[in-house]
């Protein structure tokens, strides 16, 4: 049976999600709402979908078994919840929303009105990561001590200045750590485990937006380990984002999408992978918001069908995408206080 989805959201990103269930068998785009009806007659008509002027609408279209949300982040909670008590199936683009409050309201209406939810981390799926994974869960590297994490990115200024929502409190939630470095911090949290205490300091360096365009912060772990994180919108040209981890047996460096190093004590040091010689290729999304492989997010969407069809569980669910949200709220508070935040659970 065909599964019929409905986009909330007419913006680059659902037309990333567009892009990755044309490509799916039995699935299809039936419905798309966005507050500007052009964009979103636009998009449907790439798709063969209705176009819809409001998001009652597109919540009574039928057939339609879920939504895919791809409006502003602070937007996603009520657009999820909407669609939960329409009965949809409910899969929204990262972060969950811009705050655990809202986050938690999201999961709790899912989780009333017997529907699944997932949330959009497509990094999860990419074959180097998933490997990475593997070695954390496997305990290769052994006990964790050390993460670092650097997303030093470049976004022009026409990418705030072209946008009613981006870099704005109300509608972003943050800026390059909520926004762009929250990919990353969904791979900290997934690899290394929960966080239980941040330290942060967070600036507006460059653009002349309401939030962050440059952030650090330290992590103490649940488990002891000791993090840092690195986001920036500021670092022109843009580079790709690396993620070292090291534990008791060992360390693996992923750069960019590659896992270019696993160093461990037994002698399993890189086998099959790819030379560390520096600095990978930056990818496109290091410059630009735009996505041209969809492989990722076809993978997301593919594993959400699943978990709708069977009743089961996405990689991705609210109570883990919520995670990174909270971690990031409490580097807002601790750079708004000068102390750090203890994580409530």
């Amino acid at each position: 049976m065909t599964v019929q989805i409905g986009l909330i959201g007419a913006g680059n990103i659902s037309g990333t999600h567009a892009r990755a269930c044309s490509s799916l068998p039995d699935v299809r785009v039936a419905a798309v709402y966005a507050p500007t009806r052009e964009h979103a007659a636009r998009l449907a008509a790439e798709v063969g979908a209705a176009t819809c002027d409001s998001i009652e609408a597109l919540l009574a279209h039928r057939p339609l078994d879920m939504v895919a949300i791809g409006s502003p982040s602070g937007c996603h909670a009520d657009h999820g919840i909407a669609a939960a008590r329409a009965g949809l199936h409910v899969l929204v683009e990262k972060p969950i929303d811009i705050t655990v409050e809202r986050a938690d309201k999201l999961i709790a209406a899912a989780a009333d009105c017997g529907v699944t939810l997932g949330v959009i981390f497509q990094d999860r799926f990419k074959p180097d990561v998933q490997r990475l994974k593997a070695i954390v869960d496997e305990g290769r590297l052994g006990s964790p001590i050390l993460a670092s994490a650097r997303v030093k990115w470049y976004r022009p200024a026409e990418y705030y200045s072209g946008s009613a929502w981006r870099g704005t409190r109300a509608l972003d939630g943050g800026g390059a750590l909520i926004n762009q470095a929250i990919h990353t911090v969904d791979l900290l949290v997934w690899l290394f485990g929960p966080v239980r205490c941040v330290y942060g300091n967070v600036k507006t360096r460059l653009h002349p937006i309401e939030v962050e365009d440059t952030a650090v912060a330290v992590l103490e772990f649940a488990s002891g380990a000791l993090g840092t994180i690195e986001a920036t919108t500021a670092a022109f040209p843009g580079y790709a984002r690396r993620l070292e981890l090291t534990g008791s047996n060992g360390t693996a460096i992923l750069d960019g999408d590659a896992l270019v190093a696993v160093d461990l004590r037994d002698g399993s040091a890189s086998a099959g992978l790819k030379e560390d010689v520096g600095p990978q290729k930056a990818p496109e999304n290091a410059a630009s918001p735009v996505v041209s492989d969809v492989s990722a997010h076809r993978a997301v969407f593919e594993d959400f069908i699943r978990a709708m069809r069977t009743g089961g569980r996405p990689c991705c669910d609210g109570a883990e995408a919520r995670r990174s949200v909270e971690v990031i709220e409490a580097i807002y508070r601790a750079s708004a206080t000068g102390s750090p935040v203890t994580l409530s659970r």
